[in-house]
């Protein structure tokens, strides 16, 4: 393989070269959100934090933007705020994996990181890739500090899944617990019904099948990008169905991402509790969570959403890459909710401020931060022109609404029913927005693409107050 992985090396050198010719062109390149130097990128992979560094690794389609074979990318930062892109050392080089290293996750030890994903391969001939000619292998690979590989190990392939499975079976999360080593994977049964497996082991390496994961009623057809956690006491799985109906205001995207709470053990539990998302806005997908070393639980999730290449047109496109991935969050559950915030090291890194009361209206920076406080019956938020954040107490709706196509590329309007209002923090950056409302009990994330002279602000509402924070260049 050592041919195989120079020609990548010698490609990937030759395409870095043609993303910083094009640097120049470059108006939408997020600051503070980790973002493909060049090509694809989709899942985050790999959340850990080793050695005091924070790790992330994601899909990444090095040199197709549109999207191809899939490495693992890989960033790392010391404050979750300003990631260093790393390469790809993660690599679709062998038989079980030579169509593509899908999503998996990250466990971390004291000799080393172990990193447990889905090797992709599609046969030849005349297949469905539903119910045949797709292996989904579960694969580890280990490394001594997140820049190399050591050799690859096959773990499970379709054969070691339970028998009414489809070959869809991907995306495994692995932690440890009670001395004992836990596994999640997302799954599709020949019902066309979505599912969580679970398996324990205790070498890593040797996996039994302990139950799955379901709901009373099906819920979409394939469950991916599974992850179970602890926060605050409560036992969470986090799926993304694909296949649910849309109903009313919940799940208007293609697909969804959201969460269960699990009541009792999740080594004896087996039906879960009900869905809420994740997100109401237009980008958000496959969420991944890991601990902290200071314990905290840090979710970031793929701001983008798949298959909706017809209707939403990234403009990051036409200067080689495409997508990002969330803010890191911070997860905590607050009267039976779970609630999502930028991570704390935020805060801190903002250095001016400007002061808001009855509203304001005028230029703000690319990347800032309005932190509102809306004790009033409406609000209504205009960012660069063309993208309106809307609140009417009497209505009881917070809306995400594009009035203008090229700013949100195609993205038109998301709305979630809630009932009172009284906070909202807004983030900007460059290309994307976070909105986290009500101390993060609702959130809605989406891109959207202002050209230089359209980052402007106008917000309305009685006794609005708050401040626009933003750091000086």
């Amino acid at each position: 393989m050592n041919a195989l992985h120079a020609l990548w090396d010698k490609l990937m050198e030759e395409e870095a070269g043609r993303c910083k010719e094009r640097a120049g062109l470059e108006i939408w390149r997020p600051r503070l959100h980790i973002a493909p130097p060049c090509g694809w990128l989709n899942d985050p992979n790999g959340l850990c934090q080793y050695g005091g560094v924070y790790h992330a690794f994601y899909q990444l389609a090095y040199f197709q933007p549109e999207g191809g074979l899939k490495f693992w990318g890989h960033c790392t930062s010391r404050d979750l705020l300003h990631w260093e892109f790393q390469g790809a050392p993660l690599r679709p080089d062998q038989p079980f994996d030579c169509h593509g290293a899908y999503s998996g996750s990250a466990l971390t030890e004291e000799d080393g990181m172990y990193l447990f994903y889905t090797g992709n391969v599609k046969l030849p001939g005349e297949h469905d890739y539903v119910t045949t000619g797709r292996e989904s292998n579960t694969v580890m690979a280990v490394s001594r500090d997140g820049l190399h590989m050591d050799a690859k190990e096959l773990l499970m392939t379709n054969a070691d899944y339970p028998e009414d499975l489809t070959r869809h079976v991907r995306d495994p999360k692995v932690w440890k617990q009670d001395g004992r080593y836990y596994m999640v994977q997302g799954a599709r049964t020949k019902k066309d019904e979505g599912t969580v497996l679970l398996f324990s082991s205790e070498d890593k390496r040797n996996w039994k099948y302990i139950h799955r994961f379901r709901m009373e009623k099906p819920f979409g057809y394939m469950w991916e990008c599974p992850d179970l956690y602890e926060v605050d006491g409560y036992s969470i799985l986090s799926i993304s169905p694909q296949g649910v109906e849309r109903d009313g205001l919940k799940y208007a995207n293609k697909y969804q991402s959201g969460t269960c709470f699990l009541q009792g053990d999740f080594r004896e539990t087996e039906q879960i509790g009900e869905f809420r998302e994740l997100d109401g806005g237009f980008d958000f997908y496959a969420p991944q969570t890991f601990r902290a070393d200071d314990g905290r639980r840090i979710q970031i999730g793929w701001m983008g959403m798949p298959d909706m290449e017809t209707v939403h047109r990234n403009r990051t496109l036409a200067r080689g890459w495409q997508n990002i991935l969330t803010i890191p969050r911070e997860l905590s559950v607050r009267d039976g909710v779970l609630c999502q915030n930028p991570v704390r090291e935020l805060t801190d890194w903002w250095k001016e401020a400007h002061r808001i009361a009855g509203g304001y209206s005028g230029a703000i920076d690319p990347c800032c931060e309005l932190d509102l406080r809306a004790e009033c019956s409406d609000v209504h938020v205009a960012l660069c022109g063309g993208l309106n954040l809307r609140y009417r107490k009497e209505e009881g709706i917070f809306w995400m609404e594009f009035t203008d196509p090229g700013l949100g590329g195609g993205r038109d309007v998301r709305g979630r029913r809630i009932e009172r209002l009284e906070d909202l923090r807004i983030l900007v950056d460059v290309s994307s927005v976070e909105v986290f409302l009500n101390g993060g009990r609702d959130v809605f994330s989406t891109r959207f693409y202002p050209e230089k002279d359209q980052y402007h602000a106008a917000i309305e509402g009685d006794r609005i107050q708050g401040v626009l924070r933003y750091r000086e260049s």
